[in-house]
């Protein structure tokens, strides 16, 4: 049995069952967390400070920036993204191989921004202070752009991987592992499969709703879908239905690999915890967490809260991207001070490692980890 923070890659990646016990502490995310460990005193809650001295620190950061800082640089990149629809559309009507090509890429990017990075921000309600436009915001990016259910979207990454991030049986990210496939399918070749397996999906999940919420989540969908479709075929001019469908497939699924990718390299691997023994909020998010290095091309697809600052998002997930990278220097500052772990790794790095130890990590079950010794 060891003390935290010690390096831990052996516990958590030699398949080894490490019992740790953890004294952790909640945020507003956790209040039902909170009023379970009200008893604690003395040195517990000198720990227990430790999320809300944090939270005021970037409080005061969030307090002191513009709102060109807090969304605006956001907005602007999704809006970019749309401003590069038309010149993509015209370009796939090109005859020419090298207009068509740059059409195909333009399209691929600007629908990668619009439905992971503009899902992502709407589905935090990042995209605007109210609560009004950030459900419709949700809607158009989830439903319309992404074609999928905005409240099952909302109910499993905000209700469920947030506010049970790597707790076995609710936020694990298990719902990422597909374990009858072989590591080189499942790692190259099936993400392709995603703006298929997608909407799909979101049907399953429509079975538990009402029938206006059904119907309601069927019309974005499609409108989504066919607004595509339409302008493929009376802008790009298109003569065919299957080579349209076949390009809106390409398009899609462009980035689609590396969109699987990250969000199984950053918690997958890491300390996977009990429903029952869980840790408070500071220390779970701190062993449960990974961040990917500055990557260009994903840091604008994606967003930085997904890439270069997922334990910032984490911590706190109401921030848009530009405001984690913001943060970012003081919350690793201020983990590292505390002697908490602020976990990265580059992406070549945790492809090597899901790679060679694709069941350790993909097929089987996860160890539980118990943190003991926290200081």
């Amino acid at each position: 049995m060891k003390n935290v923070p010690e390096d831990e890659e052996d516990g958590r990646m030699g398949g080894m069952l490490v019992k740790r016990k953890v004294v952790s502490e909640c945020t507003e995310e956790m209040k039902g967390s909170r009023k379970e460990n009200e008893w604690v005193g003395g040195d517990e809650a000198e720990k227990e400070s430790l999320m809300m001295e944090l939270t005021r620190l970037v409080q005061k950061v969030v307090k002191e920036s513009s709102w060109w800082e807090k969304r605006g640089i956001d907005c602007s990149i999704l809006v970019a993204a749309f401003l590069c629809l038309p010149p993509a559309f015209l370009l796939l009507g090109s005859s020419q191989t090298l207009c068509f090509s740059a059409g195909m890429l333009l399209m691929g990017v600007a629908h990668a921004v619009i439905t992971t990075k503009g899902t992502h921000l709407a589905s935090h309600g990042a995209l605007s202070e109210s609560k009004t436009l950030g459900k419709l915001w949700a809607i158009f990016f989830i439903e319309i752009c992404s074609s999928f259910s905005a409240q099952a979207g909302v109910q499993g990454h905000i209700k469920m991987h947030h506010a049970h991030t790597n707790v076995i049986g609710l936020g694990d990210s298990s719902v990422w592992k597909v374990p009858f496939l072989p590591r080189t399918i499942y790692l190259f070749i099936a993400p392709l499969a995603v703006p298929i397996i997608t909407p799909l999906v979101a049907l399953a999940h429509l079975k538990e709703h009402s029938w206006g919420h059904m119907g309601r989540t069927i019309l974005m969908m499609m409108l989504g879908l066919y607004s595509q479709y339409w302008l493929l075929i009376h802008v790009s001019g298109f003569l065919s239905p299957l080579s349209a469908l076949f390009c809106m497939l390409v398009c899609r699924a462009m980035f689609s690999v590396p969109y699987i990718h990250v969000n199984i390299f950053q918690h997958i691997g890491l300390d996977m915890f009990s429903p029952t023994s869980r840790p408070k909020r500071i220390y779970q998010m701190t062993h449960g967490v990974l961040n990917l290095p500055r990557n260009i091309l994903l840091d604008w697809m994606f967003g930085h809260s997904l890439i270069n600052c997922h334990v910032e998002h984490h911590l706190f997930p109401s921030l848009s991207d530009h405001m984690c990278l913001k943060v970012k220097p003081l919350v690793s500052k201020y983990l590292t001070e505390k002697k908490l772990p602020y976990q990265e790794d580059s992406y070549l790095s945790r492809l090597r490692l899901f790679f060679h130890k694709y069941k350790e990590l993909m097929v089987f079950a996860p160890p539980i980890t118990e943190l003991v010794g926290v200081q």
